[in-house]
Parts: C-alpha cells; sequence; structure tokens
C-alpha cells in the first residue's frame, strides 16, 4: 500500500473542528449542544444579497476570470476607497475565502523553509496554510496578563533571522478580539521597513470593531510595496458559506503572480461573487445593528466568565471572540468531558481548546477560545453549564 506524504501526516488538525464526533456523540445521546467552538454567525445575511442569488437569470452557471469579476473587483475598490484606503481593482485578486487569499500570499512571496513571525495566539489554520506552503511559522508570544498586546519589538528582532521574510497579523484579532492600535502598527511599520520583510494582515473583522475604528495596514505610509491585506466577506456579511476572499495590495508583482495561482484553480465561486457583489449594497444600519447586538453578547460572556472562580478573560476589543484562562489542568480534556460526560439540565457546551491557536508547544493548555455567536439566553445557558462543569470537574 502506498505511503501519503510527510505534509500530510504533519499538517495540524483544527482545534475548532477536532471534537465535532464527540459532539455528535452528545447529540445522539439527547443533549443538547451550544456551539461556542467556532465562528459561525448566527445573524442574518443581508436582505440585499438572498434578493440577488434569487433573482439570477442566467442559464450557465460559468467561469468567471480567474481575478475575479472585474465589476466586483471595481464595486470593491469603491468599498475600500469610502473606508479611506487608497484601492483600486487592479490592486485586488478575488479569492475561495480568505483561506485560499492568505495561502496564495505566502506561496507568492516565501520560498519553502522561510519564515514568518506570527503574535500568538493566532487563528489555528494559519498552522496549516505555513505548512501547506513549505513555511516555518516562528511564534512571538503575546500574553492574556496583558491582555493580549502586540509583544514589545524587542521581541520580534530576536526572532528575525536571514531566514525570516514575513510577519502575519489578524486585526481584529482571532482568537483574541485585540485590535492593534495605530501607534501599535506604526511601529511594526518601522520594523517592516527595517527588515524589508512582507506584512499580511487578515483584517476579515474589520466591521467588528468596539472602541473606536480600526487601523488598516494599507493606510500605513512608507510600506505600501511590503503590505498584503487579507479580506473575506464570510463574517462582514454573514455568508461564511459563500466562500470570498480577497488579497488587496498596491505590489503589483505580487497580485500578477498570484493570478498565476488563481488560473491554476480557474476562478473563485460564480455564485459567491455574485452574493459578495450584493453584500457591497448593504446598508449601514445592518452593520450598526450588527455590532450593537455582538458587543452586548460579549459583554454578557465577559461578565459571567469573570464572576466564575479561577476564570480570567480579557475584554475583547474586537471580532467575537474571547480567550479564558480556566482552572484546570487541560483544557482540550477539559472540552471532551463536557460532551462525553457532562450535562446540565439537559444541555451542554463545546469550546475551542486554546492551546491549538498557539504554536509554541505547551502554550495555552488551560485555555478556551469562545466565538459568542448565539443570542444572549443561549449564551447566559452556555455560561450555567461552564459554572457547574467546572465545579464537577473540579472534585
Amino acid at each position: 500500500m502506498p505511503k501519503i506524504s510527510d505534509k500530510a501526516i504533519q499538517m495540524p488538525e483544527s482545534p475548532i473542528r477536532k471534537l465535532v464526533p464527540f459532539a455528535e456523540g452528545a447529540k445522539e445521546r439527547g443533549v443538547n449542544v451550544f456551539h461556542l467552538n467556532i465562528g459561525q454567525p448566527d445573524i442574518k445575511t443581508p436582505e440585499v444579497v438572498m434578493e440577488a442569488l434569487s433573482k439570477i437569470d442566467r442559464t450557465v452557471i460559468e467561469y468567471s476570470h480567474s481575478a475575479g469579476y472585474e465589476s466586483y473587483r471595481k464595486k470593491l475598490a469603491k468599498y475600500y476607497q469610502g473606508i479611506g484606503l487608497d484601492v483600486n481593482s487592479e490592486d485586488i485578486l478575488i479569492t475561495t475565502g480568505g483561506s485560499e487569499a492568505l495561502m496564495f500570499s505566502m506561496q507568492v512571496c516565501l520560498n519553502p523553509e522561510d519564515e514568518v513571525i506570527i503574535p500568538e495566539p493566532f487563528y489555528a489554520n494559519y498552522n496549516g496554510f505555513a505548512k501547506s506552503s513549505g513555511v516555518n511559522v516562528v511564534p512571538v508570544t503575546s500574553k492574556i496578563e496583558d491582555g493580549f498586546a502586540l509583544p514589545s519589538m524587542v521581541e520580534f528582532e530576536k526572532l528575525i533571522t536571514e531566514r525570516t521574510k514575513a510577519i502575519v497579523i489578524c486585526n481584529p484579532a482571532n482568537p483574541t478580539g485585540y485590535v492593534y492600535s495605530k501607534e501599535e502598527l506604526q511601529v511594526l511599520r518601522d520594523l517592516v521597513k527595517k527588515y524589508d520583510l512582507f506584512l499580511f494582515a487578515d483584517e476579515v473583522y474589520r466591521e467588528f470593531c468596539y472602541e473606536g475604528s480600526p487601523f488598516s495596514v494599507l493606510s500605513l505610509k512608507g510600506i505600501e510595496q511590503n503590505v498584503v491585506m487579507i479580506d473575506s466577506v464570510s463574517k462582514r456579511y454573514s455568508m461564511c458559506g459563500a466562500r470570498i476572499g480577497a488579497i488587496v495590495s498596491k505590489n503589483q508583482d505580487l497580485i500578477k503572480n498570484a493570478l498565476k495561482f488563481g488560473q491554476a484553480r480557474l476562478s473563485p465561486p460564480t455564485l459567491g461573487q455574485i452574493a459578495g457583489e450584493a453584500a457591497l449594497d448593504t446598508p449601514q444600519s445592518y452593520f450598526d445593528e450588527v455590532q450593537v447586538e455582538y458587543q452586548k453578547r460579549r459583554d454578557v460572556v465577559v461578565a459571567r466568565l469573570n464572576n466564575i472562580e479561577g476564570v480570567i478573560c480579557p475584554m475583547p476589543k474586537g471580532a467575537f471572540y474571547a480567550i479564558a484562562q480556566l482552572p484546570v489542568d487541560d483544557a482540550e480534556k477539559f472540552c471532551q468531558w463536557l460532551l462525553e460526560e457532562f450535562s446540565h439540565e439537559g444541555s451542554t457546551v463545546m469550546f475551542a481548546p486554546a492551546a491549538g491557536f498557539y504554536s509554541s508547544p505547551n502554550m495555552g493548555m488551560k485555555e478556551i477560545r469562545i466565538a459568542y455567536v448565539l443570542n444572549e439566553v443561549d449564551l447566559n445557558k452556555a455560561m450555567d453549564c461552564l459554572e457547574v462543569a467546572l465545579k464537577e470537574y473540579n472534585k
């Protein structure tokens, strides 16, 4: 029997989905599971999107241009211009989700065995994207005691070698909810310029910022050719299944070469692009209502968590995630126990163990990521489950 590749064996499992079989087992036993493990919003997709999809009058669902429909890219450029970013349609390549955008960017900008520095904890799939690209992740650790603020540039510089080619950030951050300030990003800009690195910035949670407005890396002066912004429709418009993202960069060599990878996969999803283009007509009132809703959910979850003895949870400033440290020795074992052995009033709760959001070994062992994507009633019931479960577990 032929052997599968070393790369496949080394490809990390998703900490967000690895406990799914245990959740399915709980449901088969009749236990209700509150899913706080995955960032799947329950907010309705904008009506303009659903209307556009219902009125498709095409007789063929054809390939688009490999860079995405020109009409979509032009309209998307106007969206960026509307939030003060100097972006033209030629600066945009439409991708199959933000995931493909980051993978294409890594493959275009980095050679096998090159190194990319990423503040941890970070979106777990960055590990997988790097592994797929043959790139080595070098983590710089942010601490729960500091609210997961950006580590000092001294800590970054300690890690820079001749192999270092890029830095990756997520702003607002998944999984911590931290929002990097303009001042933090300007300091990071100086480092990028000093060592002539690429700066990849995942900004898919831009519309979920609860204290002021986020500062985009595309606004950083002096490193325009170094910056690659990753975007997506998934969370902004609550349409994760559309699988539409984008690479946005003023570096035309990067865009031109990323197009080669786009041609290899032919085109981004046609129906997703139709939905994405329609979504750009979403009224501001939609985002205002969604932000208020998520802020209420955040406040409920963080308050409940910090009222549980032994739990520590910094206040997230953006996105819809929080990292909480629990009074347990192994959060993954606890999360599995919640699904296999525990229920409270017929329910249990599913979290994502946070160790999978770190690259450094033995980090985040007591932490969980919480996606506060359910309504307030269910969130309170989920927190009831957690509070009771911790008492039982620690007996």
